[in-house]
């Protein structure tokens, strides 16, 4: 929990953009990749999005991981049939932290509003919404959705998802996969099953294999030897 009166929020990317000035000052000569998980991964991408080519030059590569491009969708499908699972889950938490968050700060919400949230956009409608500037939780998932910044993204960017995601409609990966094929900058890698953010895979249930670490963990490597190889050596460049 921070101390401030405010949360953090799916659009917020100030934090992002912070930690990665602040990072890529004190270690101007490290190579440096990004990745985002769930709703981290829509920050990531929106922050990529917002900045375009404006970017420290030691960042090679980002990644995002089971990310609900559209937050307005994902709201409604994590309110259906089993996803609804997630969906309390996550809301324990959040009403949890609301509250403590009203002891500090006592007009944020009244006590039985935050008591009666049910859904995620409930707690939008509520929480985020009226704390961070928005009008409404609609509000707040058409500007903080990465959907639209997907095109102006200009970094290698690995895609991670799965169609089986719990939290995303399949066809809004139909509309990533429309972007993608006039962004040469995405890399998409989504695959029937995962789940959210799961991607367990391997023959034996005691010995898993936890495909997206080692997916990304390629990409990364890979697009740190592409810039390295193309990079004069001190002789070369002495000539």
């Amino acid at each position: 929990m921070n101390r401030a009166r405010r949360f953090y929020h799916s659009g917020e990317t100030t934090d992002t953009a912070f930690v990665l000035e602040r990072i890529s000052r004190e270690f101007p000569d490290s190579p440096l990749a990004l990745a985002g998980v769930s709703l981290g991964g829509n920050v990531l991408l929106k922050f990529l999005g917002e900045r375009g080519t404006d970017l420290p030059s030691q960042l090679r590569a980002a990644a995002a991981i089971s990310v609900p491009f559209d937050l307005s969708r994902s709201a409604k499908r994590i309110n259906r049939g089993l996803s609804r699972l997630y969906q309390r889950f996550f809301l324990n938490s959040l009403r949890r932290k609301a509250q403590e968050k009203a002891v500090r700060f006592p007009d944020l919400a009244p006590a039985s509003r935050i008591a009666g949230i049910r859904t995620l956009e409930d707690f939008d409608n509520v929480i985020t919404g009226p704390l961070h500037g928005f009008r409404s939780a609609q509000d707040y998932y058409e500007r903080s959705s990465s959907l639209p910044w997907l095109e102006r993204i200009r970094i290698d960017t690995l895609l991670l998802s799965a169609v089986d995601d719990p939290m995303l409609p399949p066809e809004v990966l139909d509309e990533v996969r429309e972007i993608a094929s006039q962004n040469p900058a995405l890399r998409l890698e989504f695959v029937d099953r995962g789940g959210h953010a799961g991607f367990i895979a391997g023959s034996v249930p005691w010995r898993p294999f936890y495909y997206a670490e080692r997916c990304v963990g390629d990409f990364f490597a890979e697009q740190f030897a592409r810039v390295s190889a193309a990079k004069p050596s001190a002789k070369q460049g002495s000539g």
